[in-house]
């Protein structure tokens, strides 16, 4: 059974300003989703679910679906604030979406192979895609196996700005905790850094595996995460910026030995448009990708 590629893409995208996930980078206007389905495809996915907006759903099929006619089978599903189990309400005054665990649930209806989950704005690179469908193509005889691509932290950053990582602890090539880390940068001797809960800055060496959102799970996780997004709303229901996400989720069943993450490691090397001028700088790279051979042009031929 082919795995399937699951593409959060319903952002904003408000740091960049706008719908980045239908921004054309490429050559040929490709977007950086156009090179993760193609780098899925090669390495044997054989569906690709998009989790977006309702209100963007038009553009999205114009812009985006309609590449992928004839190619590889798509399906869209839709995250909405009052997309909430039965006895709960969305807070009147709550504007914020649920975050990207509530995004994973929202795929329930449509993906009952194993799957892999990534965000629509990030490049992940043909390793990463390679090592996850390998890890996914085996026989899962027991719930709760899954697996998360760890990339480096020092491929995965910006010189613009401030990232978000989920900053892993392994042991025995397992994942033990993922915390997410909401501002990690480089200092002025370009040490990676971050500040800690209690307010001191934390030092992170370059090869640290952090999470960019690429995670491998069986169709078993839908039903943990239903379970632990009602005790999320139970606690968290009025708390108008909290978010259910993946590694809160993860460390859940982690820590309750209802789930084991293996960490595969990758070399590629991440980027992305975090912020506006990242732009000039990805349209660079994904030029020199195509004039080396690593992706053709254009990028997909019906």
């Amino acid at each position: 059974m082919k795995p399937t590629l699951f593409i959060l893409a319903a952002g904003m995208g408000s740091r960049y300003g706008g719908l980045k996930q239908l921004d054309g980078l490429g050559p040929n206007g490709e977007t950086i989703m156009d090179y993760s389905v193609f780098d899925a495809m090669r390495a044997g996915f054989g569906k690709v679910v998009f989790v977006i907006r309702k209100d963007f759903e038009q553009d999205f099929r114009e812009k985006v679906l309609s590449k992928y006619e004839g190619i590889i089978p798509t399906e869209v599903v839709f995250q909405s604030l009052d997309a909430l189990p039965e006895g709960y309400t969305c807070p009147a005054d709550r504007t914020k979406p649920w975050g990207t665990n509530h995004a994973v649930l929202m795929g329930k209806d449509a993906i009952k192979e194993p799957f892999a989950v990534i965000n629509a704005d990030d490049f992940y690179g043909r390793d990463a895609f390679e090592v996850i469908a390998k890890e996914l193509s085996k026989e899962h005889d027991r719930k709760g196996d899954y697996c998360m691509v760890g990339f480096r932290v020092g491929n995965t950053m910006t010189e613009n700005g401030s990232v978000a990582r989920g900053v892993c602890s392994t042991k025995d090539g397992l994942l033990t905790s993922v915390v997410e880390r909401t501002a990690i940068s480089f200092d002025p001797e370009h040490k990676i850094v971050f500040t800690d809960e209690n307010g001191k800055e934390q030092t992170l060496e370059p090869n640290t595996p952090v999470s960019m959102n690429l995670w491998g799970f069986t169709p078993d996780y839908f039903d943990y995460s239903e379970r632990e997004f009602k005790k999320f709303l139970d606690k968290d229901l009025n708390t108008p910026k909290a978010e259910f996400f993946i590694p809160l989720c993860i460390d859940t069943l982690i820590n309750s030995g209802e789930a084991t993450v293996k960490v595969l490691d990758t070399d590629s090397r991440w980027f992305g448009v975090t912020y506006s001028a990242d732009r000039p700088g990805v349209v660079a790279k994904f030029a020199e990708l195509h004039e080396n051979g690593e992706y053709p042009t254009p990028l997909f031929k019906k």
